[in-house]
């Protein structure tokens, strides 16, 4: 019997066939040229609608995923360049990565994610002129914010003193953060363009920039710490200039080669709708940060154990390796966004939630396959990292627990996803504060300082509470009502572009 999927056009193209549909290039397949999805009938729709998705999905996702792993590689190399100039030296550019600079990275970042959802959405409907407006509000909005942050890298020492860190380590850490400002203003530029491009798939274009820079930053940290000896500060000069490289670079190719494409030049519009649009962005930033320093905590807490060279230097390391698959998963979120606000944009719920469905799964295996292959290697992969016996060995003692959190991390991303591009921010950001925060942090601080645990029990504690997390917004999405979304979509886009959304569709 012919599969409703098949005979009702599905997603490709209302005049595919079976045999067509898999034998369709991918660009058509990806471009989502048909309507919205019919409903599922037997296991067939269930393969036709998971192979459409998987290619929708990897499409956006795979570009995006390497470009986001590229970038984190630039703070990964810098870690494993100065890990080899000593134990402290790690634990303060751990330190100064891992807090200071996370927080400006999660702020910045959130901030700039409202731009998921408002360009997603516009793209979807049709309203390209725009993506450009966008882009320049978040520009001016997000280099704004980094003034306020500014204070967090100048008084870096005395916060760190104050958070209890070892003079020895705070007094590093406040150096190199002094030193990689110009990092975080380059953020303001690089994530509004980032949301600009994923927005309209054009995704290619950052995956070649991020590979580039990568290779140029590891060729400068080589060249200023190996051959000049410049020890901290060549780490910081070559992490400074390959991000302003990436940025540059994302708005070089966004002013010559967009111009038909949302690029429509410099604009005083800009300047319009600004609260509005600072609301939605703060909103935005506070679901991310939430997420991403709930992790940045863990090392606070763990300098405050006895040893905290080695503590915050193992769990830094266990945590870099998790970062490198949370950069998947965020280029992952990062497509999730867009299929869900392209799709909500263009009026296909069904669409939307089958999109969430599919890469909930895939994503789940992944995750299980990186938490098989750290405990394969457990034993092994510090070594990349450090010469210290003593801190393989309490690599080793902890990667039961990174697996763990592996796992989790692999659902947990998409969904929040799936909140960005659905414009949810506000509730996940409620979410989030009770299960990280009321939950998490607190069940980690009792665990690890109560307990013999340490830096074990500390970590345990968080994990309870972004299995938490998980459990509920999974719930949230099993449960939403996708028609309503995008009736909720339709009434943002009238909003944001104070035009009739009806006259820009077909």
């Amino acid at each position: 019997m012919e599969s409703p999927l098949i005979k009702n056009g599905g997603i490709g193209s209302s005049a595919l066939g079976a045999t067509e549909l898999h034998h369709a290039p991918p660009e058509v397949l990806a471009a989502g040229v048909g309507g919205d999805y019919p409903r599922v009938h037997n296991f067939e729709d269930v393969k036709n609608i998971c192979y459409l998705e998987s290619v929708k999905l990897w499409a956006i996702a795979g570009p995006i995923a390497f470009n986001i792993l590229c970038n984190y590689g630039i703070n990964s190399f810098t870690n494993i360049f100065v890990g080899h100039l000593g134990n402290v030296e790690l634990s303060a550019v751990a330190i100064s990565l891992s807090v200071l600079a996370n927080f400006s990275f999660g702020f910045l970042l959130g901030m700039g994610s409202a731009l998921e959802t408002l360009c997603g959405q516009a793209f979807g409907a049709g309203h390209l002129e725009m993506l450009g407006i966008y882009m320049q509000r978040s520009w001016i909005i997000l280099s704004s914010a980094c003034f306020f942050i500014l204070p967090l890298y100048v008084y870096a020492t005395p916060i760190l003193k104050l958070l209890g860190q070892r003079d020895d380590i705070a007094k590093l850490a406040g150096k190199f953060s002094i030193q990689v400002i110009p990092q975080m203003f380059s953020l303001a530029i690089n994530f509004p363009t980032q949301k600009f491009l994923q927005a309209q798939s054009k995704v290619g274009i950052l995956a070649w920039i991020g590979f580039v820079f990568l290779f140029l930053h590891i060729g400068m940290l080589y060249l200023f710490i190996s051959v000049f000896g410049w020890g901290l500060a060549g780490a910081a000069a070559a992490y400074d200039i390959s991000a302003w490289g990436v940025a540059l670079a994302q708005v070089g190719y966004i002013f010559v080669w967009c111009k038909d494409d949302g690029w429509r030049g410099l604009s005083w519009l800009a300047f319009k709708e600004l609260w509005p649009f600072v609301k939605l962005s703060v909103a935005s930033a506070v679901m991310i940060c939430l997420e991403i320093w709930y992790f940045m905590s863990i090392i606070v807490l763990t300098g405050h154990l006895e040893d905290p060279v080695i503590a915050v230097g193992s769990l830094s390391i266990c945590m870099n390796i998790n970062g490198w698959e949370g950069m998947l998963f965020i280029g992952i979120n990062a497509a999730i966004s867009v299929r869900v606000s392209n799709e909500l944009g263009s009026r296909h719920p069904r669409a939307a939630k089958y999109s969430v469905f599919v890469t909930v799964a895939e994503s789940l295996l992944i995750g299980i396959f990186c938490s098989v292959a750290i405990m394969t290697s457990r034993n092994h992969f510090a070594i990349i990292f450090t010469d210290s016996k003593e801190m393989q060995k309490a690599v080793a003692h902890l990667a039961y627990l990174l697996a763990i959190t592996m796992v989790l991390n692999s659902v947990q991303p998409v969904i929040s996803g799936v909140a960005v591009g659905g414009g949810w921010q506000a509730l996940v950001a409620y979410i989030n504060l009770f299960c990280y925060y009321i939950v998490g942090l607190p069940l980690g601080f009792l665990l690890g300082y109560k307990t013999s645990l340490g830096e074990e029990g500390i970590w345990i504690g968080m994990i309870c509470g972004t299995f938490l997390q998980t459990l509920i917004l999974l719930f949230i999405t099993w449960k939403t009502n996708w028609n309503e979304e995008v009736a909720q979509a339709s009434d943002r886009l009238r909003q944001w572009t104070g035009l009739d959304e009806e006259s820009h569709t077909t």
